[in-house]
């Protein structure tokens, strides 16, 4: 059985995709009645499954008439999508970094589930057996690489 955060991810998802502009404005406190739950866990949700590094840009207004905006990053086009990746990836990037962007690209079919995979086993601390900060520069470097090489060869 689901837990309560990825019951809520996929419900958000769902209505961002049936949201013409790719954004929806939500109440917190009427989703945490939706789910039964208290407003933290939205806040959870949020904070780890709609970040940057996802493919999200999460607003919040406070007060009376509070909202929380969200929506979806489109990467329509090669040359955007190259600037993204170039602007995600920085001179170091740890794995929960790398694991996001790969996550956004396989999510936005810009990455196959095959790729992704590997990519991801490529540029792992398992696999880079090195000390900070030497680890997270190889990744980096491995993974602006691996990204230009194969989004460079798709059409955008």
């Amino acid at each position: 059985m689901r837990n309560v955060s990825e019951i809520i991810e996929q419900y958000l998802k769902q209505i961002i995709l049936q949201s013409p502009s790719g954004v929806i404005e939500i109440q917190r406190n009427e989703l945490a009645d939706k789910f039964q739950c208290v407003p933290s866990q939205i806040n959870y949700v949020l904070g780890t499954r709609f970040t940057l590094e996802k493919g999200y840009v999460v607003e919040s207004k406070r007060g009376g008439g509070g909202y929380i905006r969200i929506q979806r990053v489109q990467l329509s086009t090669q040359g955007l999508l190259l600037d993204h990746v170039l602007r995600s990836i920085k001179e170091e990037m740890d794995q929960t970094a790398a694991e996001g962007l790969i996550y956004q690209l396989e999510e936005g079919g810009f990455l196959s589930p095959r790729e992704a995979k590997l990519i991801k086993a490529a540029v792992s601390r398992e696999v880079l057996v090195l000390k900070l900060p030497l680890r997270d520069v190889i990744r980096a470097n491995m993974l602006r690489a691996m990204l230009i090489s194969l989004l460079g060869h798709k059409g955008g």
